[in-house]
């Protein structure tokens, strides 16, 4: 909610009311997909059952799956929309083959591990590699958010028993996400604010 009040009511807007901002419209798909995901987690966690666990297991996958085009087209600038297609389709219908495969053939938890593995691991060395190359000016929040990703995928790779009965790997996983969430969306703001602004000092 305050990222789309940043961009409608407190950054510039085009004649046609548009935002400048060219990935707009994307954050705001991954943010539907990201409250998607979460809700359907705390679902899972709270009743265990086949029907709860292929949605739980089906929302990660296409979040995953949309913030992995979301790292291409952010990191290598993609604004052309027939580009932004070419890139987004063939990753769309794999991670669609993926999902169905998933709820109407086999829920295999190996295979969706190794997915979304490769997955996770590719957008984060390219959203690292572009935090280094770049001068974006909150570069810093996108290296912590790289580095704490990292870290708590491990937590998923190594699982461990609760602690204690307590604290196992997976809700410290959790745990984790709840800082790095709110230190993603502060780069995504910023983002918007450093687009805008770059592209308002342009010459007409």
């Amino acid at each position: 909610m305050s990222f789309f009040i940043l961009l409608y009511y407190k950054l510039p807007l085009r004649p046609d009311k548009k935002t400048y901002y060219e990935y707009t419209g994307l954050w705001h798909i991954y943010g539907i997909l990201a409250m998607n995901s979460w809700f359907w987690s705390a679902v899972f966690h709270s009743r265990d059952v086949e029907l709860t666990e292929k949605l739980d297991c089906s929302s990660a996958v296409a979040l995953l799956g949309f913030n992995f085009i979301l790292a291409i087209l952010r990191a290598f600038s993609v604004r052309d929309e027939a580009a932004r297609v070419m890139v987004a389709a063939p990753l769309i219908a794999f991670v669609t083959t993926h999902i169905l495969y998933l709820n109407f053939y086999k829920l295999d938890h190996g295979l969706n591990m190794k997915v979304c593995l490769a997955m996770g691991v590719a957008q984060l060395l390219i959203w690292a590699i572009w935090a280094g190359v770049t001068r974006h000016p909150s570069r810093w929040k996108l290296w912590l958010v790289v580095v704490g990703e990292g870290l708590a995928m491990l937590l998923q790779i190594y699982d461990f028993p609760p602690y204690r009965g307590f604290v196992d790997a997976h809700a410290l996983y959790h745990a984790a996400n709840i800082p790095l969430t709110y230190l993603w969306w502060s780069f995504i703001r910023d983002d918007s604010e450093f687009r805008t602004t770059a592209l308002l000092k342009k010459p007409k």
